[in-house]
């Protein structure tokens, strides 16, 4: 390999302190990039939020009202949820082409504007094929959301620190996944489920201009180097190597590694638990365990906020403690979420407390894997295929979302949430070894610069 570059800006900054023109430039490139690397963060975070806003939490808040006043099944349900999750995972894998030839502030804007108006259109609806046609538009502009991101991160941070700030980012998720929970609970009760749909709709649309106005693209978009150049983990002449492939060439190379394959049917079987338990907790927190409709509620928002921290210190411990290996900690993290699974299903009818306390723990362990499953599939392909490698896992996701809308619902009317709860169990398992499977790999990068250091 070429000799990794060794003199960073800073130290190129106190080694010309006789050249005060190019101290000053240097000085710029350093003030620039920490200004925007904070900029695009908190937008990042706030913008994908915003998504959660318009996207199928509120309809899992819905189900029992709309079970009650249109008598549709569990399965009827779940098969909406389905449709979703199978539109919203193709779409993850074509849009995650697309974004990488794309400037991720345009692109990630239309896709918010879009989830906005399909989700306020869906307050207006009635009929179970108006909920299906109009969701599945909804889960393509939401999948106009994640790759941008992806394609933001592996451009604005190095391999060195991309855990941290991926499990940063992904509290997105959970902050959006908490305040539509407690919008929509307060909305439905005191409005009915269609306000749930409409309200959020309205704030969107003003946070998608706010995140219009913050994002840029990639720091050489705006005259800055590369992030590896700036961190001194490569040269320019190492980095143009990927420039020279075309499309077809990048494709073939993501769909043809074997460890992004493992990551891919790891993500499938922990989105079954992950999403079935964001998609199923209200129902089953009440049929199973008693809870009302508030207190299902704030569990769930309990274990959005826990799941906050969970992906933040899963992110952390791959970066310092294994040193770009995600493998081992989606593997713990896995295996203690096996353990709280089965907790949360023997916790007594009635004890909310102890019901409360088991869900946030669960949202800690299921945010780590998430996490690192985002993060390895950047670590394992070319920073000009991240958009299409995330996609990819993410298309595997949803299939195992979709396995949790309308199996579950399945199981759940005919063996009950005991059934349910054994199949989460199973696919936590599967997750597990597939997760083991890349237990030693790091990014490219990342490997090379250990093997120039031993």
């Amino acid at each position: 390999m070429k000799q990794l570059q060794n003199v960073t800006l800073s130290s190129y900054a106190e080694s010309a302190a006789t050249l005060p023109p190019q101290v000053e430039l240097v000085k710029s490139v350093e003030e620039r990039y920490a200004y925007w690397r904070l900029r695009i963060l908190y937008s990042m975070i706030f913008g994908y939020a915003a998504f959660y806003l318009v996207r199928q939490n509120q309809f899992s808040l819905a189900i029992p009202s709309l079970s009650a006043e249109f008598g549709y099944t569990k399965t009827q349900l779940g098969a909406i949820i389905t449709i979703w999750s199978i539109v919203y995972g193709v779409g993850k894998f074509v849009n995650g082409y697309f974004s990488d030839r794309s400037n991720a502030r345009y692109f990630m804007t239309i896709g918010l504007l879009g989830s906005a108006l399909t989700c306020c259109i869906l307050g207006f609806g009635t009929s179970l094929y108006f909920f299906g046609f109009f969701f599945a538009i909804n889960a393509w502009f939401q999948s106009m959301g994640w790759p941008p991101v992806a394609r933001l991160l592996a451009h604005w941070f190095s391999p060195a620190e991309l855990g941290t700030k991926w499990g940063f980012t992904i509290i997105s998720h959970q902050l959006g996944g908490a305040v539509i929970t407690f919008i929509a609970s307060w909305l439905i009760l005191n409005y009915g489920w269609q306000s749930s749909f409409i309200v959020p709709s309205m704030i969107v649309v003003g946070i998608a201009l706010f995140l219009f106005n913050r994002l840029r693209d990639t720091p050489e978009s705006i005259g800055l180097p590369s992030i590896e150049q700036h961190h001194g983990l490569t040269d320019a002449a190492e980095e143009g190597e990927d420039e020279h492939l075309t499309p077809k060439a990048l494709i073939l190379r993501v769909m043809n590694n074997r460890l992004l394959w493992y990551v891919c049917l790891a993500n499938m079987f922990f989105y079954v638990v992950r999403l079935g338990i964001v998609n199923w907790a209200p129902t089953f927190l009440r049929e199973l365990k008693g809870a009302s409709l508030m207190s299902s509620g704030w569990q769930v928002i309990g274990y959005d906020i826990a799941g906050m921290f969970g992906g933040i210190a899963a992110g952390w411990i791959s970066d310092y403690f294994f040193k770009g290996r995600r493998g081992p900690v989606s593997v713990l993290y896995m295996t203690l979420l096996i353990v709280c699974l089965c907790c949360l299903w023997l916790v007594p009818a009635g004890n909310d407390l102890m019901s409360a306390f088991t869900m946030m723990v669960l949202g800690f362990l299921v945010y780590g894997p998430q996490v690192l499953a985002g993060v390895a599939s950047a670590d394992i392909a070319s920073k000009k295929a991240v958009g299409m490698a995330n996609g990819l896992t993410g298309t595997f996701a949803y299939l195992g979302s979709a396995l949790s809308g309308i199996c579950v619902g399945w199981i759940a009317d005919h063996y009950g949430w005991n059934g349910g709860f054994m199949f989460f169990v199973i696919s936590a398992l599967l997750s597990t070894f597939f997760f083991s499977l890349t237990w030693g790999y790091r990014s490219k990068v990342l490997e090379e610069l250990h093997e120039d250091l031993i």
